[in-house]
């Protein structure tokens, strides 16, 4: 057997195998002992029958168990003698292989890049204090209270963070907004609706900075003028006058800073409460710190090392992010039509994303190596928990569904053993505190 390594670029090569007429006689011989050991042929007790006989028989299926033989030889012993490390099989062409005949197999392969590694321990990364001030607290207290505001209708002119109910009618030139968008009544005809004096999230622009000092029973003419990218196309750049007749003014009431009040956020004292606030602040401000470590020693140790990246592996990460950004899009209502008009721009957008997640692969996975850092059974476990409580499945039913996927569980594998990598290098960084 005869291997050649002809290069297609840095990282795919063209693994060309020849064997000999002899080996792959030899290879037929093997086959056919084999199939003689079992055939039944008439005239002859099992295991008997000449060769001959048996390969005249069962031609067909020796020749096919012949072709899969040899390229299974070609492949795995031609790997062996080129010394590579293949990271996809990209292709394999489709030879005549004969018994008598010599044979030459041709495998276009993707192999894992050579570089040298870069320094990977003590990366510097900087990340904002946990420390929460007590204005911060006083101002997050205040928060819990409006999250249980109650509106009480009060006889006076609304002001500021009143809530009003009031009944309105627009007009763009005389004509009735309703008519221009029927389907939108919110924008032309409102029995009526409600609005947050001196708001700025209107549906209507400006309509709650107009609310102010009116009274239940109180008219007024509101004079609005739309965007000119307003989000309903018939009334960009439109002015319109708006009739709104007020029927109730509410007011904004906290609650008081008593017993029920704490009960409710299930402490005891306003003193518990701040202790809790601070506890939680500190606890989601270390989380996010955390992310942003492991996003600056990404992003510096990618920096260190330049190398050519496998086009396969970069192409099934591109299918990877793809398929989350579509699913993210379609979860959040984006039409399908609108998805198909900028999947130039998403396509784009997602091979520039897997460029740069395959690279890091390569590097963690050569410091995984290093490092012995490995996919430990209660990993796997873990994953498959939080997996099948994603997907709404029994983890037992989930394992079995797994385990008939190798493929699926070797990404598991690797995506942990990535993880893992990841946090030993958060924990090996210096890290600093600053603003």
């Amino acid at each position: 057997m005869k291997t050649e390594l002809r290069d297609i670029s840095d990282t795919r090569k063209n693994l060309v195998v020849s064997l000999d007429a002899e080996e792959v006689g030899q290879e037929q011989a093997r086959i056919g002992a084999e199939f003689a050991k079992m055939a039944r042929v008439p005239g002859f007790r099992p295991g008997k029958a000449p060769l001959s006989l048996v390969l005249k028989k069962f031609g067909k299926q020796i020749s096919e168990e012949l072709r899969g033989k040899i390229m299974a030889r070609a492949y795995q012993e031609g790997m062996k003698e080129a010394k590579v490390e293949v990271l996809h099989l990209v292709d394999a062409d489709n030879p005549k292989i004969e018994a008598g005949e010599a044979a030459e197999l041709s495998f276009t392969i993707d192999i894992r890049p050579s570089f040298e590694m870069p320094e990977y321990k003590g990366l510097e990364a900087k990340v904002a204090p946990t420390d929460i001030s007590d204005e911060e607290i006083d101002q997050m207290v205040e928060n819990i209270r409006r999250e249980r505001t109650e509106f009480k209708p009060v006889d006076r002119a609304s002001q500021d963070g009143d809530y009003v109910k009031f009944s309105l009618e627009g007009t763009v030139d005389g004509k009735p907004i309703i008519d221009l968008v029927p389907d939108r009544p919110i924008f032309g005809k409102m029995p009526q609706t409600w609005e947050e004096v001196g708001g700025e999230d209107s549906m209507i622009p400006g309509m709650a900075k107009s609310l102010g000092g009116l009274a239940k029973g109180d008219k007024k003419d509101v004079a609005i003028e739309f965007p000119a990218k307003f989000t309903v196309e018939a009334l960009q750049g439109k002015k319109a006058n708006y009739s709104v007749e007020v029927q109730e003014v509410r007011e904004r009431e906290l609650p008081e800073l008593n017993d029920a009040f704490f009960k409710a956020q299930q402490v005891e004292s306003l003193d518990d409460l701040r202790s809790k606030i601070s506890e939680s602040w500190k606890m989601r401000k270390e989380a996010e710190n955390r992310s942003e470590i492991r996003r600056q020693v990404s992003e510096a140790l990618a920096s260190k090392v330049e190398f050519s990246i496998p086009e396969s592996l970069i192409e099934s990460e591109t299918q990877n992010i793809l398929r989350q950004v579509v699913e993210q899009n379609v979860q959040r209502g984006v039409p399908q039509e609108e998805l198909e008009k900028n999947k130039d721009d998403l396509f784009t957008n997602s091979r520039k994303a897997a460029i740069n997640r395959a690279k890091l692969q390569l590097i963690l996975a050569r410091i995984a190596e290093e490092e012995k850092i490995q996919a430990e059974e209660g990993d796997l476990q873990q994953v498959i928990y939080q997996e099948a409580m994603r997907s709404k499945t029994k983890p037992e039913k989930y394992a079995k569904e797994l385990s008939r996927d190798r493929g699926r569980i070797d990404s598991i594998q690797q995506a942990v053993v990535f993880d893992k990598t990841l946090d030993f290098l958060v924990d090996q960084a210096k890290v600093t505190t600053g603003s």
